[in-house]
C-alpha cells in the first residue's frame, strides 16, 4: 500500500470561512492519525474569480491554526500543461467530443423532454451534441467546451463517512464539461489530475462534494488513475439551513482566536471539546479521530 497522503484544496475565491475550516480540520486531522502527510492545494483554475493575495490570506489562516503543510504548496494555475496532455488522451481514446450548447440550449432540450425542474439541482446534460456532433464549420465559427461521454448505468462506491453510495451519472448530471467554452479548466478534470499526479491516496472534504465523487471515479478509470479513499465530512448550515459557503454571505474565519475556530470545527465533527492550548487541543482531537475513523479502504464499482 501507498504511504498515506491527503490535502486540502481550498478555492481561493475568498478567505476561509467556518465551513471550509471544518473540511481542513477534518483531512489534516485524517492525515495525522494515519501518520501520513498533509498537502494544500489552490484550486485556482477560475482565475477571475480569484482575487489577487486571497491565497496567501488563506495560508495565514491555516498557519494561525497550526495547520501546516507537510509539503510546498501547489496552485493548480501553474499546472494547465497536465489537464491539456489529460485532455488529449482522453481525445486520442475517442472520450471526449465538442459541445456547442448553450444553458439556455440545455434548458430548452430538458424542457422539451419534460424535464421537472428542482431548485439549486444541477441541470443534467441531455447529450444533445453527442448524438448530433456540431459541424467542423460550427465548432470553428463560436466557442465550444470539451465534454466527457460518460458511461451509462450506475456507479456504486463507499465512503467512509456516509457508507455505501450509488448514482446513475448519465441521469443525474450526463456528460459533464471538461474544459469549458471560454477555455478555463473545469473542477473535474482538474481535481482528477492533480490528485493522480500528487500521489493523493485519501480525500477527506465536505458532503457537498459527495455527488462529485462518481464523476471522478469514471475519469480516473478513463485516464487509467487510481482511485483514492473517500470520506464526506458533515457541513456547516445557515441560518436557512443552506450550506454555508461564500455565496450566501458566510463571514470570512476570525483566526485572531484560533482555538475558538478549532473548538466549532471539532464540535461539527463529532469531537470533544478541549480547553487548549491549539497544540493539546490538535494532539487529543488526532487520538479521537484515530479511535471513531480508523483506516477503511474505499472501492468503487464499475456499471
Amino acid at each position: 500500500m501507498m504511504p498515506y497522503r491527503g490535502r486540502f484544496a481550498p478555492s481561493p475565491t475568498g478567505p476561509l470561512h467556518a465551513g471550509s475550516l471544518v473540511a481542513a480540520l477534518a483531512s489534516w486531522l485524517d492525515a495525522k492519525a494515519h501518520q501520513g502527510q498533509w498537502w494544500v492545494r489552490m484550486e485556482d483554475t477560475d482565475g477571475p474569480r480569484c482575487p489577487n493575495g486571497t491565497d496567501q490570506l488563506i495560508l495565514q489562516q491555516l498557519a494561525q491554526c497550526h495547520l501546516h503543510p507537510d509539503a510546498p504548496v501547489q496552485w493548480q494555475s501553474r499546472r494547465t500543461h497536465l489537464y491539456q496532455a489529460a485532455l488529449e488522451h482522453l481525445r486520442h481514446n475517442g472520450l471526449i467530443y465538442p459541445c456547442i450548447c448553450s444553458r439556455k440550449d440545455t434548458v430548452q432540450a430538458l424542457s422539451a423532454q419534460g424535464w421537472a425542474f428542482q431548485r439549486h439541482a444541477s441541470l443534467p446534460y441531455p447529450g444533445t451534441c453527442r448524438q448530433h456532433p456540431p459541424s467542423a464549420a460550427q465548432i470553428s465559427a463560436q466557442p465550444h467546451s470539451w465534454r466527457f461521454a460518460m458511461p451509462s448505468g450506475t456507479w456504486h462506491w463507499q465512503d467512509r463517512w456516509l457508507g455505501s453510495q450509488s448514482q446513475n451519472m448519465a441521469q443525474a448530471v450526463g456528460d459533464v464539461v471538461l474544459r469549458r467554452a471560454d477555455g478555463l479548466w473545469a473542477y473535474q478534470l482538474a481535481v482528477v489530475v492533480d490528485d493522480a499526479e500528487q500521489g493523493i491516496t485519501h480525500v477527506v472534504r465536505g458532503q457537498d462534494l459527495a455527488d462529485n465523487t462518481p464523476r471522478q471515479i469514471a475519469l480516473q478509470q478513463a485516464l487509467r488513475l487510481s482511485t483514492p479513499t473517500y470520506m464526506h465530512t458533515p457541513l456547516v448550515r445557515a441560518e436557512d439551513g443552506e450550506k454555508l459557503s461564500k455565496q450566501n454571505g458566510a463571514h470570512p474565519l476570525d483566526t485572531r482566536d484560533p482555538l475558538k475556530c478549532l473548538q466549532s470545527a471539532a464540535q461539527v465533527l463529532g469531537l470533544d471539546q478541549h480547553p487548549g492550548p491549539v497544540p493539546q487541543a490538535l494532539a487529543h482531537w488526532v487520538g479521537q479521530w484515530t479511535a471513531q475513523h480508523g483506516t477503511t479502504n474505499s472501492q468503487a464499482e464499475t456499471p
